[in-house]
Parts: C-alpha cells; structure tokens; sequence
C-alpha cells in the first residue's frame, strides 16, 4: 500500500509536464479555460491601489508619475470562448528542442542592439541568461526563455504546431488576462490583496528567473502558474505600429501594481529582452 502515492505520482506526470510530441519534444501541459464572461481591466480604485502599492515598495511615486496604469481597459465583462494555454511560460529546455530541430537562432542580442534598447539593465547582466554553443545554461532548463522576440515565439508556435497537428499561437491580451485572474476579475491571480510570498518579484525574489512553477500558491483560480511576475508574457493583442501587449510583470518589480492581470505595457515586437518569455494557446 505504501507503493500507492509514489505510483499515482509517476501516472500523474503527463498531467504536469505534458506527452511526447514527435521525436520526444515535450508538449507544454495545459489548462482548459471555460466559455463564457469574466471581469477584465480595472477601476479607478484598483489603480489607485496599485499606485500605493508601487509608491510603498519604491519610496517614491515613479509609476503614477509615468502613469502607467492609466491605460488600462476600462472594468467591464467580457465574453470568450473555450480555449486551452500552457500552464507554465515556455520554458529553455521547451525551446531548445525547437531551436534543435530547426536551426533556428538561439536566444541572444549583442552588445550594440542592447545598448540601442537604452534600457536600465547593463549588458551584463544579460550574460546569465545568454546561450552558449546554441544551449540555454545548464542549470536553466527549466526557466522561463527569454531573450526572443515576437517573430522567434510565433516561429515556436509555428513548429509545435506542425509537430503536434494542433495550431499553436501566441494569446491576446484578453485571453491571457482570463486565465490569469479568473471569472470574479480579482486584482492578483490569487485574489485582491498583495502577497510577495505568491510569485517571483523583487519584493522578497532573488532578482532573476527561477524555475516556472515554484509559486503554486500563486495560481490563477484555473490554475495557470507564475502569471504574475517572473517574466512579462508576449501576447498576440498590437498596440501601435510594431509594438505589442506584454503583461505578468516580472522578478524585476516591486509593489507589485504592474503584476496585477489588468496592467499592460507596449513593447517593440523585436525587443529581446530579459524580462519577456512567452506562452501559448492551443486553438484547436
């Protein structure tokens, strides 16, 4: 009898980490995210909120001076249909059997191209993320992948999509901000008051990436892991010309108003950037 857990773990293991997909490329498990209305955006008293939160954990009011939280959309229903995304952000050893089986470039940006971002993170610290002979660091298998850009996740969902016989994509903002927050529009995936201990910010984090899942107090109510901080996410929702939707926040904020479901920022769509990874939809 005592054998019974240990074997019901081992079953349970395609429920987690997926089945094989062609030559052993692991399909990313998934979550079902039901039809029907959820709550999307934000009031007034949530961004309010949010601003406090920020001012608190910074000392100063940088993001209401930016306003960063201005933009969001307006608290209102809105209706989805049924659709299934990954329970994780893609993770490096995901990516590499992509990057493997296509040639596809490795993730990565040179010294001149990141200067050009003008961002505040130097250069070197870009270093820990970077591959090396066309392989993620060992001992970040299983981080997040970051350092890509729209085109190099639409190429992944491209390839996972003919290997499974499924269409792969990226999810618009809508879709990912219903399986981040739930049907009752909660300010955090796990309800509406900010806890560091539920996610991989620079509250109480280790000011990197950690591997996808550690913080499974921090589900969304269906279950969707580390969709606050962690790593921005690239949704599939345009905002201007070349530039898309990225949400999450990442283990670089702190407060966390930027990791509520309803914030949103607007990046370049060949940004690579450390603090964006990526997910997907399974549409069909």
């Amino acid at each position: 009898m005592k054998k019974y857990p240990f074997i019901l773990f081992v079953l349970a293991l395609p429920v987690f980490f997926g089945f094989p997909a062609g030559a052993g490329e692991p399909v990313p498990a998934m979550v079902e995210i039901p039809a029907g209305p959820f709550v999307a955006g934000s009031n007034s008293a949530e961004r309010e909120a949010a601003y406090r939160l920020d001012e608190t954990a910074y000392g100063h009011g940088r993001t209401r001076e930016w306003g960063w939280y201005d933009s969001e959309r307006k608290r209102q229903s809105v209706e989805t249909g049924t659709y299934r995304i990954t329970r994780t952000l893609i993770t490096n050893a995901q990516y590499l059997a992509f990057v493997e089986a296509t040639g596809h470039k490795a993730p990565g940006v040179s010294p001149k191209t990141w200067d050009g971002y003008g961002l505040i993170h130097p250069y070197k610290r870009t270093r820990r993320h970077a591959w090396k002979n066309g392989k993620p660091p060992s001992d970040r298998m299983d981080h997040p992948v970051v350092l890509v850009s729209v085109g190099d996740a639409r190429a992944y969902a491209a390839w996972l999509s003919e290997r499974t016989g499924k269409t792969w994509r990226l999810a618009s903002e809508i879709e990912w901000e219903k399986a981040a927050r739930g049907k009752e529009g909660w300010r955090f995936p796990w309800g509406d008051s900010f806890d560091p201990k539920k996610l991989n910010s620079h509250d109480l984090g280790p000011f990197d990436t950690v591997a996808v899942g550690r913080f499974p107090e921090g589900a969304s109510p269906f279950g969707l892991l580390d969709p606050a901080g962690q790593v921005f996410e690239w949704t599939s929702t345009a905002a201007g010309k070349g530039r898309f939707i990225v949400k999450g926040g990442s283990w670089d904020d702190k407060g966390c108003g930027v990791c509520r479901p309803a914030a949103r920022h607007l990046r370049p769509q060949s940004l690579k950037h450390i603090l964006i990874g990526f997910r997907l939809v399974q549409a069909d």
